[in-house]
């Protein structure tokens, strides 16, 4: 199923991108390796076994105007992107009066302009030839919001309002649209998340360095593009715990956001 299609992945220098390449690559996909970081991508490329071909893009999701110019030479360089994997952004550890306004802009043109711009500028193409899929890496916390989140919440829950709606304009249009929920992965999120004042974190969460391997997330979207799913969710018991609480019991899970270690 996945030999020979072209994947763009955005975030693909670390963590669940570069799970989601080396994962992909195994399979004989041809892959589009997109961060911001050359060196970063270099190394990753370099682990891509199996890989029908991988090139590199340089991609900021803040430039915004950028990314409508780097998708149209990415689809005149590659001809078409069967999938576009959303996985680029950053978090939040900071309670909302501790984070400048700034830092509330930028993550919400990062996380959510940034991705609905890349997506809109990549979507003209599949529309063209009525096919592709959508990826798009939101979080748990785009399905009930926690403490020290609250503008990294805001994005994901708009990601999953955007996508949502998307998945129900182009459902007859051959491309399908799957939203991945992953909640505690170890990656460097929480290191490089926006702290107090807008600094970075700088130190691994405890709940994130106990977190399941971003190759779980990797294997389990192969999984729900084979099954055509819409939604998963990836994580561990208390994650999934929550999002059936907020579902059947919101007054239970508030109570317990409001007690709940979430660092």
């Amino acid at each position: 199923m996945f030999k020979g299609k072209k994947i763009l992945i955005t975030g693909a220098s670390s963590g669940i991108g570069e799970a989601i390449a080396i994962h992909f690559a195994a399979l004989g996909a041809d892959l589009i390796l997109a961060a911001r970081n050359q060196e970063a991508l270099e190394r990753v490329k370099n682990e891509c076994k199996g890989a029908e071909a991988v090139d590199i893009v340089l991609l900021d999701l803040e430039q915004h105007d950028a990314l409508f110019t780097t998708a149209k030479d990415i689809i005149k360089k590659h001809g078409h992107i069967d999938i576009l994997i959303n996985n680029a952004g950053i978090s939040q550890r900071a309670f909302a009066m501790d984070l400048p306004f700034e830092f509330d802009q930028k993550l919400i043109n990062i996380d959510l302009l940034g991705t609905i711009a890349l997506t809109k500028a990549i979507l003209p193409n599949m529309l063209e030839r009525k096919s592709g899929n959508i990826v798009t890496i939101t979080s748990m916390a785009g399905k009930f919001g926690t403490p020290l989140r609250s503008t990294y919440c805001a994005a994901k829950h708009g990601l999953h309002g955007f996508f949502d709606a998307l998945r129900a304009e182009v459902s007859d249009e051959g491309i399908g649209v799957l939203l991945v929920c992953p909640g505690f992965i170890k990656t460097n999120v929480s290191i490089n998340a926006f702290g107090p004042g807008g600094n970075k974190q700088g130190t691994m969460d405890e709940a994130t360095g106990n977190g399941l391997e971003p190759s779980v997330v990797a294997q389990r979207i192969e999984k729900a593009l084979r099954n055509k799913e819409e939604e998963i969710a990836v994580g561990g018991t208390k994650e999934l715990f929550g999002l059936y609480a907020k579902r059947f019991a919101p007054g239970l899970l508030s109570k317990m956001i409001k007690k709940m270690k979430v660092v």
